[in-house]
């Protein structure tokens, strides 16, 4: 099997990584390649292999076959490079909170379950309560805490021992939009302290603007796998959306005329969204023909199609 000559420059490589369970394929022969320092989405419908795929990352699940490198050395189930594991940090999508203990209580239990020295213990402590904004609530009853500081508190526990690599599994599920707010700016200072983030989420604008690079997987393969802007280049297409306070008619007839206009749909009274194929110059050209004939445009801009677009269209090419 070939191995990437920059392999020490990849924090998570996977080979032919497989997982059956009972002839039916969760993971199929998935060849991933995560740099260090990125912080990779991973997205796709419920039952794509996600889950399974990220479980096997952080050793919970054996592979049925194919191989799993962190940091360029293969990791293994075994305890054979416990090493290795030392670089995870794995949050699944249930792991369960102790609600009868307070928050410094819960990280300092996890905190001496990793064998942390007193004087590390103390700082640490401080610092995760830091990075997810909990160090006001280090006293109360976890029973007390909101659902989003719950969540916050499963990730401090998750990086309390400093790890390199980050696993989460729909970690903003259920959240209100305040909450994931918070959630993404902790999962922000982790990415800027240089930690290796792979998450899995549904909400994909919240990925949109934390990942660097998105995989996308369907059946129990990984489909596309590049960076969010190569995604964005190959994939998202140009919109423009044109409000006129008169004469539709005309503007209709334009944009049947306009080359470069692939096709537009009547969103409103007076509101178009067309899917245009030109430049930022091919732009600034039809808008000043629609002025040019008297079309009286009181809005016009363009934007991309957003990761949620992209993903719909890539899902139904892949099913049709």
């Amino acid at each position: 099997m070939l191995i990437n000559d920059n392999l020490e420059q990849v924090a998570i490589a996977t080979y032919g990584l497989t997982k059956i369970f009972e002839r039916n394929i969760a993971v199929n022969e998935v060849d991933l390649q995560i740099k260090q320092g990125e912080v990779y989405g991973l997205i796709g419908p419920n039952g794509a292999g996600k889950t399974t795929l990220i479980r096997m990352l952080a050793t919970a699940e054996e592979p049925t076959k194919g191989e799993i490198y962190l940091n360029g050395d293969r990791l293994l189930r075994d305890n054979s490079n416990p090493h290795l594991k030392q670089y995870l940090g794995y949050l699944p999508d249930d792991f369960p909170l102790y609600d009868d203990l307070n928050v410094i209580d819960y990280l300092d239990y996890f905190a001496r379950l990793y064998k942390l020295s007193k004087p590390l213990r103390k700082q640490r402590l401080q610092e995760v309560l830091e990075i997810v904004n909990l160090d006001n609530k280090r006293n109360s009853p976890i029973a007390t805490l909101s659902r989003g500081m719950k969540q916050r508190l499963s990730l401090a526990r998750t990086i309390i021992h400093n790890p390199i690599i980050l696993l989460l599994d729909e970690p903003v599920s259920g959240l209100d939009p305040i909450a994931r707010l918070e959630f993404r700016q902790a999962i922000k200072l982790l990415q800027e302290a240089g930690m290796t983030i792979l998450i899995s989420s549904h909400v994909l604008s919240d990925l949109a603007e934390l990942c660097t690079s998105i995989g996308i997987m369907e059946l129990g393969c990984l489909v596309e796998s590049s960076s969010l802007q190569n995604l964005y280049q190959r994939f998202s297409k140009q919109q423009i959306f044109i409000s006129t306070l008169a004469q539709q008619d005309k503007l209709e007839q334009e944009l049947n005329n306009a080359s470069l206009v692939k096709y537009w749909e009547k969103r409103g009274e007076g509101q178009y969204l067309t899917h245009f194929t030109g430049n930022l110059e091919d732009v600034a050209q039809l808008l000043q023909q629609l002025i040019k004939v008297g079309i009286p445009i009181h809005n016009f801009h363009c934007e991309k199609e957003d990761l949620e677009t992209i993903f719909l269209n890539l899902g139904h090419k892949q099913t049709s």
